[in-house]
């Protein structure tokens, strides 16, 4: 390899070595006739042969000391406005193929410089910027999927050895395989809630709009959680503005309302209170869905959103932390913004806004 980049620079030097000689031979000789016919005119007198003779052979030095001379200054002014450059931008990509995602172009002196350099060196930049964050998430993403795997299948290997004890009460039996489905079937939508993600991330499901009654989807989700509203004693209240119609993904926005709802349920202790309410203007309605439950510190509510997060170590058990990523990635597919307002011991408060049917523009 090195043997065949020394060849190709030999050969480039000779070649550029030929090319400047043959123009600098092409400019001497023109000027040189025309400095002899003119010399002649005015003196009256033709020269001899040996003076031509003398003339030309001072010519051709003076044509390869000219070519010599700018054969060195190419070659220096490659090597230090374009292969040093070039050195530099295949070192730091040589960095990056080999996975250091750390590797940065220093700026390259503009002074005699193609400035597309610099270009070219603030998109690998960019570049390798991206490819770190993305390196930093794929890493998160697989510690945080085999940790949440973790658990379950710990629970369900623990459960099904007691299971296997041949003198286990009726009773027993019945709670451990209750414990072993409920692991299996929170591995279950863990699955399914990663697919949803990366599906919307992948931008591999496309919004199918349809207009539709915002109220009736909201109380079409909110009833869908009757049995638990009923089991924990909640108090349900909504204010609902009739008539608003939206333009969006119908299945899509049902997703963001049964997570809200399921937080909601999820996090208000019995006794509670669940509260959900529709406002309108001329161009967006806006969802607000309240609950009495722990709440949250500002702290924790800055990361929500992100996958896997779950401020409140001890309602791990409920959930695998990627709901709110599911909602929040919709909200953003969907032109919709999404806020929350939360207090430690008061509840939390998730508000989306969502533009009406007719204002889309």
């Amino acid at each position: 390899m090195k043997r065949d980049r020394r060849y190709q620079r030999v050969i480039q030097t000779l070649s550029s070595f030929f090319v400047f000689f043959l123009l600098a031979a092409f400019v001497a000789t023109c000027t040189v006739m025309l400095f002899v016919s003119a010399l002649q005119e005015s003196l009256g007198r033709e020269f001899t042969q040996s003076e031509i003779t003398l003339a030309a052979k001072i010519t051709m030095v003076n044509v390869v000391l000219i070519s010599i001379g700018m054969s060195v200054i190419d070659f220096l002014r490659r090597k230090y406005t374009v292969e040093r450059p070039v050195k530099q931008i295949v070192a730091a990509t040589s960095r990056m193929i080999e996975g250091d995602f750390s590797a940065r172009i220093e700026p390259i002196a503009r002074i005699g410089t193609d400035d597309s350099f610099n270009e070219i060196a603030a998109c690998i930049n960019k570049m390798a910027e991206e490819l770190s964050g993305v390196e930093t998430l794929r890493t998160d993403f697989i510690a945080n999927v085999s940790h949440e795997m973790k658990t379950p299948l710990a629970v369900m290997q623990n459960y099904g050895t007691l299971l296997a004890a041949p003198a286990l009460a009726e009773e027993k039996r019945i709670e451990y395989a209750t414990a072993v489905r409920d692991n299996a079937r929170r591995l279950a939508d863990m699955m399914t809630n990663i697919l949803k993600l990366n599906r919307l991330e992948n931008q591999q499901i496309y919004p199918s709009l349809s207009r539709f009654d915002l109220g009736e989807q909201l109380c079409e989700s909110l009833l869908g959680y009757e049995s638990i509203w009923e089991k924990k004693e909640i108090a349900i209240e909504t204010e609902l503005c009739e008539g608003v119609e939206v333009l969006a993904d119908a299945e899509l926005l049902m997703l963001v309302w049964n997570n809200l709802f399921s937080n909601a349920f999820k996090f208000t202790d019995k006794g509670g209170r669940v509260t959900l309410s529709l406002e309108a203007d001329e161009t967006h309605a806006t969802v607000r869905i309240s609950d009495t439950g722990c709440g949250m510190s500002r702290a924790v509510g800055a990361h929500i959103f992100e996958k896997f997060y779950q401020g409140d170590s001890s309602h791990a058990t409920q959930g695998n932390g990627l709901g709110l990523a599911l909602v929040k990635r919709v909200v953003d597919i969907l032109d919709a913004e999404i806020g929350v307002e939360s207090a430690v011991g008061i509840g939390t408060t998730f508000t989306v806004r969502i533009r009406r049917a007719g204002n889309e523009a």
